[in-house]
């Protein structure tokens, strides 16, 4: 047995198992190879590295007569989209932390402080709060610089 790594040619890559180097050219002569994604029989061979078997390995895969292959699939796209998510939920709650960590919570006090530091009627320093959206239009208008918290999904429920 054979491991191919194949590309279809709208780029969707996926790997397939044959008997042989000969039956992915007979396969592929006769356009019996489909895109598992897309369904198009315009497939071809894509790079990939050698993988040598072990001798046991090579004995059964010789016995093996069928030339028809097994088509490894891709990752789910939904599953990829899951993956990402926590990814990046995870980033944000790291990011989170470390300016939580390196600012002063000032709660619904937000506005009110940012001015007194942007206008330096207190001493600068980094802080975080609550403030509703006409003050946040507010500060915004008034050239005062900030930026929201990363809202996380736990932040939903």
């Amino acid at each position: 047995m054979i491991l191919y790594r194949l590309r279809c040619k709208r780029g969707h890559e996926f790997e397939a198992w044959f008997a042989g180097s000969a039956a992915f050219d007979k396969q592929e002569k006769r356009g019996q190879l489909s895109c598992p994604n897309c369904g198009t029989s315009s497939v071809s061979k894509a790079l990939m590295a050698p993988s040598v078997a072990k001798r046991s390995k090579r004995k059964a895969a010789a016995k093996k007569e069928d030339d028809r292959p097994v088509v490894a699939e891709a990752p789910k796209p939904e599953t990829q989209r899951v993956a990402a998510h926590h990814e990046l939920a995870s980033a944000m709650r790291k990011l989170r932390a470390e300016i939580e960590s390196k600012s002063e919570y000032v709660g619904p006090r937000f506005s009110e402080e940012a001015r007194k530091i942007h206008y330096e009627e207190a001493p600068a320093r980094g802080i975080h709060g609550e403030a509703t959206a006409d003050e946040a239009k507010a500060l915004k208008e008034e050239g005062i610089e900030f930026y929201p918290l990363p809202i996380l999904p736990e932040d939903q429920n």
